[in-house]
């Protein structure tokens, strides 16, 4: 028999990277991102700077969560669109349902993004992170119209597309009640004409 050591008092220790979003965005509400260090994170958690770091390789980091997983899935969402759907439709629908949160997580995807979008802080991270994101959407668009990922027109794509996701994100932060999955579906819709001409070889021709 194994006897119990002392009790801990005070917060568990963190064992999540999850557990550690949680508790650095609690501390970025209270404190402000560019009052937050490292340290404090690790001290809120109970853990050492070294154990963060197994998590997390920096405090940017922990904003963006486990972005590498949500690429995967975008990935897959627009692998999956079956060949006859339009271009644009394709798109959109990948997007919206890339972006469809359970309720219960919308307050945390709120408030990462609010980071994200508005900490002058976190732009140049986020500048090579929407490369990463855009890129996909690039290659996407190149195997549906037969062109190039260096072409103009599919690189065009992915900063129009990128562009109209961003400018939803950011109407949905500043409107109270905003449908976000709506909203990226109206901004994806409105750039969608000038998508839509792009030449689609697996969506078959209208019959004669």
């Amino acid at each position: 028999m194994v006897t119990p050591g002392p009790a801990r008092m005070g917060r568990p220790r963190a064992t999540s990277r999850a557990e550690l979003e949680r508790i650095g965005f609690d501390l970025f509400a209270r404190q402000g991102f560019d009052g937050t260090t490292v340290d404090d994170i690790a001290a809120a958690a109970g853990i050492g700077r070294r154990t963060y770091f197994r998590y997390f390789s920096s405090k940017q980091d922990l904003v963006w969560g486990d972005f590498e997983e949500h690429l995967f899935r975008l990935r897959e969402l627009l692998a999956a669109t079956a060949p006859g759907v339009r271009l644009v439709d394709a798109l959109r629908d990948a997007v919206v349902e890339f972006n469809d949160f359970d309720p219960i997580v919308v307050p945390w995807h709120r408030q990462r993004l609010e980071l994200i979008l508005r900490v002058p802080a976190l732009q140049a991270d986020a500048a090579l992170r929407y490369a990463s994101w855009r890129a996909i959407i690039v290659e996407f668009v190149a195997a549906r119209t037969g062109l190039p990922a260096t072409e103009m027109l599919p690189r065009l794509a992915g900063h129009t597309v990128l562009a109209a996701a961003v400018a939803a994100y950011e109407h949905w932060l500043s409107t109270d009640g905003a449908d976000l999955p709506l909203l990226l579906s109206r901004a994806i819709e409105q750039v969608g004409a000038g998508l839509s001409t792009l030449p689609d070889k697996r969506t078959p021709s209208p019959a004669a």
